[in-house]
Protein backbone atom coordinates (compact mmCIF):
# COMPACT_ATOMS: atom_id res chain seq x y z
CA UNK A 1 0.00 0.00 0.00
CA UNK A 2 1.00 3.16 -1.20
CA UNK A 3 1.75 5.89 1.72
CA UNK A 4 1.84 9.55 0.70
CA UNK A 5 2.88 12.55 2.76
CA UNK A 6 2.48 16.47 1.54
CA UNK A 7 5.11 18.71 2.48
CA UNK A 8 3.89 21.85 0.84
CA UNK A 9 4.38 25.42 1.77
CA UNK A 10 0.72 25.89 1.18
CA UNK A 11 -1.64 24.11 4.14
CA UNK A 12 -4.56 25.26 1.99
CA UNK A 13 -2.99 23.86 -1.05
CA UNK A 14 -2.13 20.61 1.02
CA UNK A 15 -5.57 20.03 2.00
CA UNK A 16 -7.41 20.60 -1.45
CA UNK A 17 -4.09 17.73 -2.64
CA UNK A 18 -5.07 15.52 0.55
CA UNK A 19 -8.84 15.78 0.10
CA UNK A 20 -8.44 14.91 -4.20
CA UNK A 21 -6.36 12.04 -3.26
CA UNK A 22 -8.47 10.54 -0.82
CA UNK A 23 -11.78 10.93 -2.71
CA UNK A 24 -10.85 10.12 -6.72
CA UNK A 25 -7.65 7.35 -5.39
CA UNK A 26 -8.70 6.27 -2.46
CA UNK A 27 -5.02 7.38 -1.05
CA UNK A 28 -5.14 8.63 2.52
CA UNK A 29 -2.20 11.47 2.61
CA UNK A 30 -0.63 12.93 5.61
CA UNK A 31 0.23 16.64 5.77
CA UNK A 32 3.65 17.10 7.38
CA UNK A 33 5.44 20.51 8.34
CA UNK A 34 8.64 18.90 8.10
CA UNK A 35 10.92 15.95 6.35
CA UNK A 36 10.61 12.78 8.60
CA UNK A 37 12.40 9.91 8.44
CA UNK A 38 10.51 7.45 10.43
CA UNK A 39 7.66 7.09 8.54
CA UNK A 40 10.11 6.79 4.94
CA UNK A 41 9.37 3.26 2.96
CA UNK A 42 10.03 2.05 0.04
CA UNK A 43 6.11 2.49 -0.87
CA UNK A 44 6.31 6.01 0.28
CA UNK A 45 5.84 9.20 -2.12
CA UNK A 46 6.22 12.66 -1.49
CA UNK A 47 4.54 15.63 -2.81
CA UNK A 48 6.86 18.52 -1.72
CA UNK A 49 7.19 22.16 -2.93
CA UNK A 50 10.30 23.71 -4.46
CA UNK A 51 11.18 25.14 -0.73
CA UNK A 52 11.10 22.39 0.94
CA UNK A 53 12.87 19.90 -1.71
CA UNK A 54 15.49 22.56 -1.96
CA UNK A 55 16.06 22.67 1.85
CA UNK A 56 16.06 18.90 2.08
CA UNK A 57 18.53 17.58 -0.49
CA UNK A 58 20.13 15.16 1.53
CA UNK A 59 16.50 13.65 2.07
CA UNK A 60 15.12 13.70 -0.83
CA UNK A 61 18.06 12.90 -3.55
CA UNK A 62 18.27 9.41 -2.72
CA UNK A 63 14.20 9.63 -3.11
CA UNK A 64 13.79 11.33 -6.48
CA UNK A 65 11.90 8.25 -8.07
CA UNK A 66 9.33 8.65 -5.21
CA UNK A 67 9.61 12.87 -5.10
CA UNK A 68 6.48 14.97 -6.89
CA UNK A 69 7.69 18.95 -6.67
CA UNK A 70 4.15 20.97 -6.86
CA UNK A 71 5.24 23.58 -9.20
CA UNK A 72 3.99 25.21 -12.42
CA UNK A 73 3.74 21.63 -14.20
CA UNK A 74 0.71 20.69 -11.56
CA UNK A 75 -1.65 22.93 -12.49
CA UNK A 76 -3.12 23.41 -8.93
CA UNK A 77 -5.37 26.42 -10.16
CA UNK A 78 -6.83 25.08 -13.29
CA UNK A 79 -10.25 22.78 -13.52
CA UNK A 80 -10.66 20.24 -10.70
CA UNK A 81 -10.84 17.52 -13.56
CA UNK A 82 -7.88 18.77 -14.95
CA UNK A 83 -5.87 18.44 -11.84
CA UNK A 84 -7.21 14.87 -11.24
CA UNK A 85 -5.95 13.97 -14.82
CA UNK A 86 -2.59 15.42 -13.60
CA UNK A 87 -2.93 13.38 -10.56
CA UNK A 88 -3.62 9.75 -11.99
CA UNK A 89 -0.90 10.31 -14.91
CA UNK A 90 2.06 11.47 -11.67
CA UNK A 91 0.14 7.87 -9.78
CA UNK A 92 0.49 5.93 -12.71
CA UNK A 93 4.19 6.60 -13.55
CA UNK A 94 5.60 6.49 -10.11
CA UNK A 95 3.67 2.86 -9.60
CA UNK A 96 5.12 1.62 -13.23
CA UNK A 97 8.62 2.90 -12.01
CA UNK A 98 11.24 0.50 -11.69
CA UNK A 99 14.48 1.19 -9.42
CA UNK A 100 16.73 0.85 -12.84
CA UNK A 101 14.81 3.83 -14.27
CA UNK A 102 15.68 6.07 -11.88
CA UNK A 103 19.18 5.67 -12.97
CA UNK A 104 20.66 9.27 -14.28
CA UNK A 105 20.69 9.07 -18.19
CA UNK A 106 24.04 8.23 -19.22
CA UNK A 107 25.56 11.71 -19.39
CA UNK A 108 29.47 12.52 -20.25
CA UNK A 109 31.53 13.78 -17.13
CA UNK A 110 32.06 16.91 -19.73
CA UNK A 111 28.59 16.95 -20.66
CA UNK A 112 27.64 17.10 -16.17
CA UNK A 113 29.95 20.02 -16.28
CA UNK A 114 28.07 22.04 -18.79
CA UNK A 115 24.73 20.86 -17.40
CA UNK A 116 25.90 22.29 -13.72
CA UNK A 117 26.89 25.44 -15.15
CA UNK A 118 24.18 25.88 -17.15
CA UNK A 119 21.77 25.06 -13.84
CA UNK A 120 23.76 27.82 -12.17
CA UNK A 121 22.73 30.13 -14.61
CA UNK A 122 25.22 30.59 -16.68
CA UNK A 123 24.71 31.63 -20.50
CA UNK A 124 26.95 29.45 -23.28
CA UNK A 125 29.60 32.04 -23.62
CA UNK A 126 30.35 32.33 -19.99
CA UNK A 127 30.40 28.31 -20.15
CA UNK A 128 32.87 28.21 -23.09
CA UNK A 129 35.42 30.54 -21.21
CA UNK A 130 35.05 28.68 -17.40
CA UNK A 131 35.36 25.26 -19.70
CA UNK A 132 38.13 26.21 -22.00
CA UNK A 133 35.67 25.29 -24.86
CA UNK A 134 34.13 27.01 -28.02
CA UNK A 135 31.39 28.22 -28.28
CA UNK A 136 29.75 25.20 -31.02
CA UNK A 137 31.17 23.01 -28.26
CA UNK A 138 28.37 24.20 -25.59
CA UNK A 139 26.11 24.18 -28.21
CA UNK A 140 26.43 20.68 -29.18
CA UNK A 141 26.49 19.40 -25.18
CA UNK A 142 23.48 21.64 -24.38
CA UNK A 143 21.65 19.48 -27.63
CA UNK A 144 23.14 16.23 -26.29
CA UNK A 145 21.83 16.86 -22.85
CA UNK A 146 18.46 18.16 -23.85
CA UNK A 147 18.07 14.57 -26.20
CA UNK A 148 19.28 12.19 -23.22
CA UNK A 149 17.01 13.73 -20.40
CA UNK A 150 14.42 15.23 -22.71
CA UNK A 151 14.13 18.48 -20.65
CA UNK A 152 14.41 21.45 -23.00
CA UNK A 153 14.10 24.43 -20.16
CA UNK A 154 16.59 25.49 -18.20
CA UNK A 155 14.72 25.51 -14.74
CA UNK A 156 14.20 21.86 -15.90
CA UNK A 157 17.75 21.02 -16.05
CA UNK A 158 18.50 22.79 -12.96
CA UNK A 159 15.68 20.89 -11.45
CA UNK A 160 17.39 17.65 -12.98
CA UNK A 161 20.18 18.52 -11.71
CA UNK A 162 19.78 19.62 -7.80
CA UNK A 163 17.77 15.64 -7.99
CA UNK A 164 20.58 14.08 -9.16
CA UNK A 165 23.46 15.81 -7.26
CA UNK A 166 25.00 17.65 -9.27
CA UNK A 167 24.41 21.03 -7.87
CA UNK A 168 23.31 21.88 -4.61
CA UNK A 169 21.42 24.94 -2.96
CA UNK A 170 24.33 27.18 -2.28
CA UNK A 171 25.46 26.96 -6.52
CA UNK A 172 22.24 28.62 -7.43
CA UNK A 173 23.36 31.72 -5.12
CA UNK A 174 26.19 32.79 -6.59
Amino acid sequence: MMTVTLLLDDTLQGIGLRYLLRQYFDIDAAMSASVDESGDSASSLYFVSPRVFASSLDFFIPRRARTVIIGESLDINGSESSLIEQLDSILKIVEQRRPEDTASAELSQREIEVLSLVATGLINKEIADRLNISFNTVLSHRKNITAKLGIKSVSGLSVYAMMNGYISESDLHR
